[in-house]
């Protein structure tokens, strides 16, 4: 069985019974699917295809690091640790640390994180959460948008298709408004 694959069960097995916010209520993996499936799309190496699996366990679901590390390679792990908020801070802080950090991150961690919001962004353009009114909607197109634009890197494909999603999210948002 190859690394990916035990990466992808890892995660299957971590984010059992999570769902999405949106109407749907999805299961969360589905999210972390169209993750790992965009940056493997872009290009990214296998390390990163395996971090993109775990990028969630971390915070979401009580993973420690260092079992990480230990199941998957100091690299993978360090990449997991550069996705994961400190959920012990308060939710706009975390978001504020977000677009202050980004410029910081390795370009293995922009392509995963570019990645994660993309989908994050095609998510609250077609079923966002249930309470979110559009202000709130378009105001996470926003911060994500701030997040992206501050990433290093150069205007590559993933950026472009980044930037076609904002923008059809941000119309799906505005329709719902009118």
């Amino acid at each position: 069985m190859s690394k990916v694959e035990l990466a992808r069960q890892f995660a299957e097995a971590a984010h059992s019974g999570q769902t999405r916010k949106g109407a749907g209520r999805e299961p969360y993996i589905n999210h972390v699917v169209e993750v790992a499936t965009l940056v493997a799309r872009f290009g990214g190496s296998e390390a990163q295809v395996m971090a993109t699996w775990l990028h969630d366990t971390v915070e979401d679901c009580g993973v420690l690091p260092a079992e990480i590390a230990e199941r998957f390679g100091d690299e993978v792990a360090a990449l997991v640790v550069e996705m994961t908020d400190d959920k012990s801070l308060p939710k706009a802080e975390r978001k504020e640390l977000q677009v202050r950090n980004a410029p910081h991150k390795t370009d293995a961690a922009a392509l995963i994180k570019i990645c994660d919001k993309l989908s994050n962004i095609r998510a609250v353009g077609a079923a966002p959460p249930l309470h979110w009114p559009v202000e709130r909607q378009m105001a996470y197109l926003d911060w994500a948008d701030a997040v992206v634009s501050r990433l290093p890197g150069g205007a590559d494909p993933v950026r472009e298709a980044f930037a076609d999603a904002l923008a059809l999210s941000r119309k799906a948002v505005a329709a719902r408004g009118a």
